[in-house]
């Protein structure tokens, strides 16, 4: 059952929307059937913005994540760490090799050693950052589906008045068809 806190007013008109719309009752709402009703209700919008609401909540560490996964994830990072490789590997093969001053000889062991404590501080970071993506996609689908929701209930709401001007217009207008002839 959820659990929100409407005033007496505000929650009556809450469960008569609940019931003629959706044909549920408020405790059987869902938390995005309930915030699309108090739209409603109030006349306000229904859309908001999944990334600025991600954005309002995250925290430092997620938003680093991010722009470590979007540094990490660029052509930039990918073909300067190339570059940063091959430098390293010519000066301890060519240029220091010559004065035998070369501190990471082929095969290049502490190379290998920075590259796999690299690979294993980066993939964490990454998986954080795509996790907090997932959660940013579920949020956009949630307020899509309450938009949609609101979309559907106000066409329907439009549907109904549409009929109801046609039943009094045909009572108000006498019938014309049979006038003609």
């Amino acid at each position: 059952m959820n659990t929100y806190i409407f005033s007496h007013a505000h929650a009556t008109e809450i469960a008569e929307l609940a019931e003629r719309l959706l044909g549920k009752g408020i405790g059987q709402l869902d938390p995005e059937e309930i915030h699309v009703l108090q739209a409603i209700a109030e006349h306000a919008p229904t859309s908001r913005d999944a990334a600025d609401m991600a954005d309002d909540s995250a925290t430092y560490g997620e938003r680093l994540a991010d722009r470590v996964a979007a540094i990490g994830g660029s052509w930039a990072f990918i073909v300067g760490f190339g570059c940063v490789l091959l430098f390293w590997m010519l000066l301890n093969t060519d240029v220091l090799a010559h004065w035998h001053m070369a501190f990471d000889p082929y095969p290049y062991t502490f190379l290998n050693l920075m590259l796999s404590m690299l690979a294993a501080i980066q993939a964490p970071i990454i998986m954080m950052s795509q996790n907090r993506q997932a959660a940013k996609d579920r949020l956009s689908a949630s307020l899509d589906y309450e938009v949609n929701l609101r979309a559907e209930l106000e066409i329907g709401r439009l549907q109904e008045m549409v009929e109801q001007i046609s039943h009094r217009l045909d009572r108000l207008l006498p019938d014309t068809a049979g006038q003609q002839s």
